[in-house]
């Protein structure tokens, strides 16, 4: 049963960052029909703008700060005027070859300017152990995953119970209305890239004390993302979220009880068997299309 309860925990703090990413792969589909294959080397670049910061001799609060800063311009504004806006009126195949091509680009530019070495990276706690019913739990587990629900809760109230998140909403489900009805598309569909940089700079924030800050990690994290995002239904905001619980959890426990040697393989057997059972996911809603 401890073992149970630690390897729970771990899943749902796992978890929660894969929701975050996945949240982010949601909004940008909803809104601009943008699948960024980037989206994991989005999660391991802030991680790298806060270390540079610090090795300029900025505290880590005020790093964390200048990260996020960096993220939003960079992987949010100049990612959406020189990249998505240029290719997506080519479609979207071209723009999905630009992001596979902007990973490739961002990974090997972090290898050459950094290292290929992982560097050590601050903790947002101390490493303190917890004793609960006899499972030890880290902190920095708890710490993930209250940091993690407390964006996912600001994100669902900035959605629906402001303005600008309705009209974001509006925005996602039918842009030739919202247009209409007098809201800025495009300005709403450029806070959704903002949202999601911020997104994704947080979840580097959570995820590289314990994974380290190294170029690679941009590979498995947008990997397991986007099929977060596809299990729990690509056009569902609750269903990016719960796919990522999911995936968190499963992930660890059938590593835990089944075999680590194919823990790669899990998720993927999990997607086949939800596009067999659900091809929109489990939360997600079928989509109609006039042909």
């Amino acid at each position: 049963m401890a073992s149970f309860i630690q390897l729970l925990v771990s899943g749902l703090a796992t978890g929660a960052i894969y929701a975050l990413i996945a949240v982010g792969f949601t909004l940008l589909w909803q809104t601009s029909q943008t699948i960024n294959f980037a989206q994991g080397e989005f999660v391991m670049l802030p991680a790298f703008f806060i270390l540079e910061a610090m090795y300029l001799g900025a505290p880590f609060w005020l790093a964390i700060l200048i990260g996020i800063a960096l993220s939003v311009l960079l992987l949010g504004l100049v990612f959406k005027l020189i990249i998505v806006d240029p290719m997506l009126k080519h479609g979207v195949l071209p723009l999905v070859i630009s992001t596979i091509a902007l990973s490739l680009f961002i990974k090997e530019m972090t290898k050459n300017l950094y290292s290929s070495n992982a560097q050590p990276f601050p903790a947002l706690a101390p490493p303190i152990d917890l004793h609960f019913f006899g499972a030890v739990i880290s902190t920095q587990s708890l710490v993930v995953l209250a940091v993690a629900i407390g964006a996912v809760v600001a994100l669902h109230l900035l959605l629906h119970k402001t303005r600008l998140g309705r009209s974001m909403q509006a925005t996602a489900q039918n842009p030739t209305l919202a247009r209409i009805l007098g809201i800025p598309v495009r300005r709403m569909v450029l806070y959704t890239f903002l949202l999601n940089a911020v997104l994704c700079a947080i979840a580097s924030i959570l995820i590289s004390p314990i994974y380290l800050a190294k170029f690679i990690n941009g590979e498995t994290l947008g990997v397991a993302a986007f099929l977060a995002a596809i299990i729990g239904g690509f056009n569902q905001v609750r269903g990016a979220i719960f796919g990522g619980f999911v995936l968190g959890i499963l992930d660890n426990l059938s590593a835990a009880y089944l075999s680590s040697s194919y823990r790669g393989a899990f998720p993927l057997l999990i997607l086949i068997a939800v596009i067999m059972w659900r091809p929109q996911g489990l939360l997600g809603r079928v989509e109609e299309r006039t042909v």
